[in-house]
């Protein structure tokens, strides 16, 4: 019999007016509508795509061995925001000091997974579905958090990434996420007479194909329908900076302070793949970050809403030690990650700053598991069971 996603592919409604319906089909394959959150806690990921120089963002600015090892590159002492008396923050993310003076950012360092993969898409994979770099696994942690708390039972926006794709992370084996960039466009494209027609006809029974095209129709108008509502409740003041991740994390918060039903929003911006030009290039991008967090938080705070929320930033791995001869870095492994939360029970920097002398092959060692994180922010924040997500036990940090 021929696949459901086959189906969907072939099928004379794959395409209404120049829209391709299945941009929206394959973000959601679900069971039922109208759960609400399975808590009242909400997480944010943001993922730094193309692998974020950990070294140069939480800089060791009292190790000779970095200053030794990026001759033109390290970031001089007298410039780093000093946070404790071996790192510090690059400067172009002062606009997140508060936050960290405030005890409401955590710094973990060193993180990563046994036998590394320097491929942005492999490691990328890797941190996506939490599995070990020997595994491949076709589901995604957040994804199989959702197959795990609300499999039919759960609303096609229970977690959101802010983008016409659909990530890895967010695809589970029964129910997947939903992809929006616009809400307002999601809504014009799927909002009109021809697709209201097919979704509300009851022809299709007997049918299991087109009666599940029907059917997903049906949902993703019912989800536009609702998300257009949502976001039109909250208009933010706040001014966000120019770029990708400011008007993606605008349109979380509004939705957000809208009162969304959604657990987990998920964003993530490219470019920090700096083999060449490093300090200009990540520069832009860190401050572009920080001050995009820092306008998102304030949004938040100034609608009492950052009690309910976590934010976690992550890469899919930091960069080598040494510098290249490009005036960049390579492709490296451990890496640091960044928690914000009202709710730290242990903030500020985490642990040990990473150890030049004790490297593997040139990269540094991790001494975190990616998924001990995972693990807290399941166990401790969405208050759900991690082992039957992750695969194992991972021990909690400890952190929410």
């Amino acid at each position: 019999m021929t696949s459901r996603r086959a189906f969907i592919k072939k099928s004379a409604f794959a395409t209404v007016g120049g829209m391709m319906i299945p941009n929206f089909l394959k973000a959601f394959e679900m069971q039922h509508l109208g759960q609400s959150q399975t808590t009242d806690k909400i997480l944010v990921v943001i993922q730094l795509s193309g692998g974020n120089d950990g070294l140069n963002t939480i800089v060791p600015y009292r190790n000779d061995i970095y200053y030794k090892s990026r001759p033109s590159i390290a970031i001089q002492s007298e410039k780093v925001l000093k946070l404790n008396d071996e790192v510090g923050l690059n400067s172009a993310m002062e606009s997140l000091r508060a936050l960290y003076d405030n005890g409401q950012m955590s710094i973990i360092n060193n993180v990563g997974y046994p036998n590394p993969d320097r491929s942005h898409f492999r490691s990328m994979d890797i941190w996506q579905t939490a599995s070990e770099s020997t595994e491949y696994l076709n589901t995604g942690w957040i994804g199989r958090y959702l197959d795990a708390n609300c499999a039919g039972n759960c609303v096609p926006y229970q977690a959101l990434e802010i983008d016409d794709t659909l990530s890895l992370s967010m695809k589970g084996e029964k129910v997947k996420a939903l992809s929006v960039q616009d809400p307002e466009k999601l809504y014009k494209q799927v909002s009109g007479n021809f697709i209201n027609k097919v979704a509300q006809n009851s022809a299709a029974q007997g049918h299991d194909n087109v009666a599940y095209l029907y059917k997903t129709l049906a949902e993703t108008a019912s989800s536009a329908e609702f998300l257009h509502t949502k976001s039109k409740i909250y208009r933010s003041s706040s001014i966000y900076p120019q770029g990708e991740l400011g008007q993606r994390l605008k349109t979380i918060s509004e939705l957000i302070i809208s009162g969304m039903s959604t657990n987990i929003y998920y964003v993530s911006i490219s470019g920090f793949d700096t083999h060449f030009n490093q300090v200009n290039q990540q520069e832009r991008l860190l401050k572009n970050y920080a001050e995009s967090v820092n306008a998102f938080v304030n949004d938040l705070k100034k609608n009492d809403k950052f009690k309910e929320v976590a934010i976690m930033t992550f890469s899919e791995f930091g960069r080598r030690v040494k510098q290249n001869a490009s005036g960049g870095t390579d492709h490296g492994t451990a890496n640091n990650v960044f928690l914000m939360s009202e709710n730290l029970k242990r903030p500020k920097v985490l642990n040990e700053a990473p150890n030049l002398t004790d490297l593997d092959e040139g990269d540094l060692k991790f001494s975190v598991d990616f998924r001990q994180i995972y693990a807290s922010l399941l166990k401790d924040w969405l208050k759900t069971e991690s082992k039957a997500i992750l695969g194992k036990n991972f021990e909690s940090l400890k952190i929410l």
